[in-house]
């Protein structure tokens, strides 16, 4: 069920908040929302027995969350939105799963405020992006799909995204009701399109060094999952991460690009190990 609590800005906020045990604030890619862990929810309790709180947040401008405007579609402002919504719950601290944008947040949750962090669990993202991959996501953001409806998303989807293989139909049709909506003009995204000019902004200002932030974490407990074919998170930057982390659960997906799904084999033997390195 969909909750909502109101921003430090007065933005209105939706969230899921389901399950009883350890928190885990899940947060999700760019453009996407709370449902990026729909797959991965009902494993929780085989992987960790003891019970998992799962928290997901939809970021401002995104999925049910007020549209704020461009301006305010920055990592820090949603690190702070992500920290006022375990303030909100009574919360001191949790387990943190981010997937892409969320990993960075993620990051830099370390930096802002690390006693509030039990845990990081990085899904396809690190401190050094690919360019290319960059590239690609600019030329999407803020664009709706081309296509009539769910169903005709579903058609184009495998031939659009050949770095995924061996994925079912069924998965492709829930990818599409899950990120856009039907209207009588074909199918619209489920997020605000000013987010494109915050994410040119980005992608056109200087590069930022995130390396100190992933350093920043040692000592928590750290896992990296990796699609396989994934072209934002290098196999170059991946293997430095674990150089520097040799203690980092990680995990490579195959047959995946950005983003696995987390509830791929590898995925989920990672997460759970992960997990247990909290407790």
């Amino acid at each position: 069920m969909m909750k909502y609590f109101a921003a430090s800005d007065g933005a209105r906020l939706a969230y899921r908040d389901e399950g009883e045990g350890l928190p885990l604030l899940a947060l999700s890619g760019l453009t996407r929302n709370g449902t990026d862990f729909d797959y991965l929810a009902p494993h929780l309790s085989a992987l960790y027995p003891e019970g998992v709180r799962l928290i997901r947040l939809d970021y401002r401008g995104r999925g049910g969350s007020d549209r704020t405007g461009s301006d305010s579609y920055t990592v820090p402002r949603e690190a702070q939105d992500a920290l006022e919504l375990l303030d909100h719950l009574g919360l001191d601290s949790a387990a943190v799963l981010g997937t892409s944008r969320g990993g960075m947040i993620g990051m830099y949750l370390v930096a802002v405020a690390r006693a509030r962090l039990r845990g990081l669990c990085l899904n396809d993202v690190g401190p050094a992006l690919n360019h290319a991959g960059l590239a690609r996501i600019k030329d999407y953001v803020g664009r709706n799909p081309a296509a009539r409806d769910h169903a005709d998303l579903a058609r184009k989807l495998p031939n659009a995204m050949p770095e995924f293989a061996n994925v079912p139909e069924s998965r492709w049709l829930q990818e599409a009701q899950r990120h856009s909506v039907e209207t009588e003009q074909g199918l619209r995204n489920n997020y605000d399109p000013a987010l494109r000019e915050s994410f040119l902004a980005a992608f056109e200002g200087p590069e930022i060094d995130l390396w100190p932030l992933f350093d920043l974490a040692a000592g928590l407990p750290l896992a990296l999952i990796r699609g396989a074919n994934s072209d934002l998170l290098s196999p170059e930057t991946a293997a430095e991460m674990r150089r520097r982390r040799p203690d980092m659960v990680f995990a490579e997906v195959p047959n995946r690009g950005h983003i696995p799904f987390l509830d791929e084999a590898e995925a989920l033997s990672a997460i759970r190990d992960w997990l247990r390195l909290i407790a």
